[in-house]
């Protein structure tokens, strides 16, 4: 009588039978799909502007912004090299357009932000309105609006995308659709959203053009660091973030997009932040100043210097720590608002 094969044995040649019919064990990986904490195979990471800008300048030379739609340099995280991602479920890239170029007109599912980094004078249309560019400004692309961009000044003009490109792709939801004509035709003055919600009023039988996307699809710098000055002088700096605070949608209170939390913070002179960490990866674009972040993963630890226009991502559930000894200004973006959607947001801000 054969003695029985052991029970190791036994599991490899269960999981060969049944390997031809797409079948595999739980058991042998629950421990990765149910982790005890989050784990993201993102890394922090810290783009210089100046050693950035001239591959841009370089890329404005051998491409116009016709030819290639979007002229753009992607940020991709290190550690997701050639998926186009700067996180898991965003995507960041620096945008060049040149004097007298148009990128022309498409519009797609994704919804786009755009952080103006370089320049003044470029525009940017959607659905029949254009907003002059200026650098700070932090303007929307809803999803499935027609868009395009020009450029009537006399320097280069550079802004930050961000993109829920991956997170769209995840759900294979992307559509997109190109215009017949290069530029929209412009049907409402520019300001004219600004004018109906920007003003803590609305009109009275609002609704958004958008969907759940904010009718402001322009916020200007001016205004934003404005309340940030007020904040600073008037309220308790915060120990975790200084004077920080976040976009909103005028006619809901809530985020502007429905798939990106925007955010403005400004760090006073000699700020030392206490340490957080939240499950949301959040993208910065330096606006003003210099200062420096500190990351921590278990045993690993980042330490970036950054400056005006540089750019970091704070991957998700990684300690970070802020600090600034003459000051600075910083936006930031993340997928906070579908965290909140799914109710799976979490945050630690440590002692």
């Amino acid at each position: 009588m054969n003695a029985p094969l052991p029970t190791a044995q036994l599991r490899q040649q269960l999981y060969r039978d049944m390997d031809p019919h797409n079948l595999t064990p739980l058991w042998e990986v629950l421990h990765a799909l149910v982790p005890p904490q989050p784990k993201t195979p993102c890394a922090p990471a810290l783009w210089k502007y100046d050693e950035v800008r001239p591959y841009l300048m370089r890329a404005g030379e051998v491409i116009t912004a016709e030819e290639a739609v979007r002229r753009v340099l992607i940020l991709e995280n290190p550690k997701l090299r050639g998926q186009s991602a700067v996180t898991q479920s965003l995507y960041a890239g620096l945008q060049l357009i040149l004097p007298g170029e148009v990128a022309p007109s498409h519009r797609h599912t994704q919804s786009a932000l755009r952080f103006i980094v370089e320049g003044s004078g470029a525009y940017t249309a959607v659905d029949g309105e254009r907003t002059t560019m200026r650098p700070g400004d932090f303007i929307i692309t809803p999803s499935w609006t027609w868009h395009d961009h020009g450029h009537e000044a006399d320097q280069p003009v550079v802004w930050l995308d961000g993109l829920d490109i991956p997170m769209i792709r995840f759900f294979d939801a992307g559509f997109a659709q190109n215009d017949t004509s290069k530029s929209q035709q412009v049907t409402r003055s520019e300001g004219t959203s600004f004018a109906r919600y920007g003003h803590n009023m609305a009109p009275v039988r609002a609704t958004s053009p958008y969907g759940r996307t904010s009718p402001i699809f322009s916020y200007p710098y001016e205004r934003s660091r404005e309340a940030l000055e007020q904040l600073e002088r008037g309220a308790p700096i915060d120990a975790w973030d200084g004077s920080k605070l976040r976009y909103v949608n005028p006619l809901t209170g809530g985020w502007p997009m429905p798939t990106i939390a925007t955010f403005l913070q400004k760090l006073p002179a000699g700020f030392s932040g206490k340490g957080w960490r939240q499950t949301d990866g959040a993208v910065y674009s330096v606006v003003e100043g210099e200062g420096e972040v500190t990351i921590v993963s278990g045993e690993q630890e980042w330490r970036y210097a950054f400056g005006p226009r540089d750019h970091f991502v704070v991957p998700s559930w990684h300690t970070a720590r802020l600090a600034s000894a003459r000051g600075c200004v910083l936006f930031s973006f993340s997928d906070r608002p579908v965290h909140e959607a799914l109710g799976i947001h979490s945050e630690e801000r440590l002692s």
